[in-house]
């Protein structure tokens, strides 16, 4: 590892209000390292990335860059520093290409040179995607996904020195992100400083050369790449008098042989023109949704929960007072039925920016919570707020602070204890953990796990595999707009799940895996 030190925080501390989010960090990068910054979800890292960035400036303390001290994002756009912060900031009514250029140089050079930065940016696009992508349509057109890659294509057209990722692989899938791991391995092997900053292990494990973690806003240690694994992280990011729960769970769920079907959809169809497919969900059980991005296992889970009719099929769902499943036409008749949905897109489709943390968890329930005359009964309301808070571990200063106060992952944790606060029979979740840390995780499986043993249903789609081991009963695994295979069992294991994901038998998961590790 080169020996230059290229990024350098001392003493920094950071407060808003009465929230310290920093306290006293210290950081080192150097020239042609991948550098990870580790904690949980409140523990400062994205505030820490913005001061490196100068969108932030600390109250103590110092940040340099290449030896220049960072007060303006200016500066550290002349010293060679690019950001791709957490959200997906993109002007959606503009062209992608536009949108990869945006902020470069007035408007002369940019015709002079718009040839040219036009097969530069197609070329890197097509590369990162893994598929030619139409410049000058409106980014607004496309999936979260090419959002994303326009985010981090905009910021490695730039040439960095320092490239800093803030959770940059999270709207990315598990072949995407190896495509995003190659091009950080291109910057590396130049020369570059990239710092990252993820929640997701097995990403950490492949390409971080150190990590640098983090605790209620305190720099507690540096791990070597030798020593970077799930309990190292786990050890230190967590506080000493915190019980971690364990694995997501030890044994099968206790359950009663003859549970009921919650949901089932008979002749859907995910996307226009793929093939109908049946879906069935008992009580008592989690089932995973996978596949690789734009297979159509997203366009399901909405049409499940009603957020979005399907292009065909019929759903029902249980009604416990009538003990017989009935037809779900849309969202009332889901919320009646107790289903409920959470995204993982929580900016489009989550949080209500302008409202308190507080009003975007109880906003679900008000209904429920009316007295004789029509007053809300705010001390109901309260007594559940604190419980799911609790319960979730959810880091806040006051309730009625804005929601966009809290870090990206304990917004996250509101929107699933909204869900909670429903009393739900189905949760459906539409990759959940994007952005959360893994102790958040963990607690996330566990009570999860408790809802399944209390006779509740889960629908779990994630883009990380990891997520199902040892959790989900059965991993439905799409390909081509359908249910490419259902695994239960043993079956449930990485290179299985896998090598589903690419159309492949379980037949060929050897030679499949095989292939994997050479590329």
């Amino acid at each position: 590892m080169a020996s230059e030190v290229t990024v350098r925080l001392v003493g920094i501390a950071k407060a808003f209000g009465e929230t310290k989010a920093l306290k006293k960090c210290d950081f080192e990068a150097c020239a042609g390292e991948v550098h990870a910054i580790v904690g949980e979800n409140g523990s400062g890292k994205s505030t820490m990335a913005k001061i490196m960035s100068g969108v932030l400036r600390p109250d103590t303390g110092e940040a340099t860059i290449l030896g220049t001290t960072i007060k303006t994002p200016i500066d550290a756009k002349t010293v060679g520093l690019a950001t791709i912060f957490q959200e997906v900031l993109v002007a959606e009514e503009a062209s992608v290409l536009d949108n990869l250029y945006v902020g470069r140089d007035g408007f002369f050079e940019w015709r002079k040179s718009s040839g040219k930065r036009r097969a530069e940016a197609q070329a890197l696009l097509d590369r990162l995607v893994g598929q030619h992508v139409d410049l000058s349509r409106n980014v607004g057109d496309f999936p979260l996904s090419v959002k994303q890659w326009v985010v981090i294509a905009r910021a490695i057209l730039k040439s960095p020195k320092v490239l800093i990722l803030d959770e940059s692989s999270a709207a990315l899938d598990l072949d995407a992100t190896v495509r995003l791991h190659d091009e950080i391995d291109r910057l590396r092997k130049a020369g570059a400083t990239v710092i990252i900053v993820t929640h997701r292990i097995a990403e950490l494990v492949r390409i971080a050369d150190r990590a640098t973690i983090l605790r209620d806003g305190v720099t507690v240690g540096v791990l070597e790449k030798a020593d970077i694994n799930e309990n190292n992280l786990l050890a230190m990011m967590t506080p000493a008098d915190r019980k971690l729960s364990g694995a997501a769970k030890d044994g099968k769920r206790k359950t009663a042989e003859n549970r009921r079907v919650v949901l089932e959809v008979t002749k859907t169809i995910a996307q226009r023109g793929s093939a109908p497919f049946d879906f069935a969900i008992k009580e008592g059980s989690i089932v995973g949704v996978a596949g690789l991005d734009g297979q159509g296992q997203d366009a399901f889970v909405r049409a499940l929960a009603r957020i979005v009719a399907p292009f065909g099929g019929d759903a029902k769902a249980l009604d416990s007072g009538r003990n017989e499943l009935v037809l779900m036409g849309g969202l009332e008749d889901a919320a009646r039925l107790g289903v409920v949905y959470v995204s993982g897109d929580r900016k489009r489709e989550g949080i209500f920016p302008q409202q308190s943390i507080f009003e975007n968890l109880a906003i679900g329930i008000y209904k429920k919570n009316l007295g004789s005359l029509g007053i809300i009964r705010r001390g109901k309301l309260k007594q559940m707020f604190s419980r799911e808070v609790d319960r979730l571990r959810v880091k806040i200063g006051r309730p009625d602070n804005r929601i966009t106060s809290l870090s990206g992952g304990n917004q996250q944790k509101i929107l699933i204890g909204r869900a909670f606060a429903n009393n739900p029979k189905v949760i459906i979740l539409n990759d959940p953990a994007r952005g959360v840390d893994l102790g958040t995780k963990r607690d996330l499986y566990r009570e999860l796990e408790i809802f399944a043993e209390q006779g509740g249903a889960v629908i779990y789609l994630s883009s990380e595999i990891e997520e199902f081991l040892g959790f989900a009963d059965r991993v439905d695994v799409f390909h081509h707009g359908r249910i490419y295979r259902s695994l239960e069992g043993d079956q449930i294991n990485e290179e299985t799940i896998l090598a589903a994901m690419f159309g492949r038998s379980e037949a060929d998961v050897v030679e499949f895996t095989s292939e994997r590790k050479v590329h």
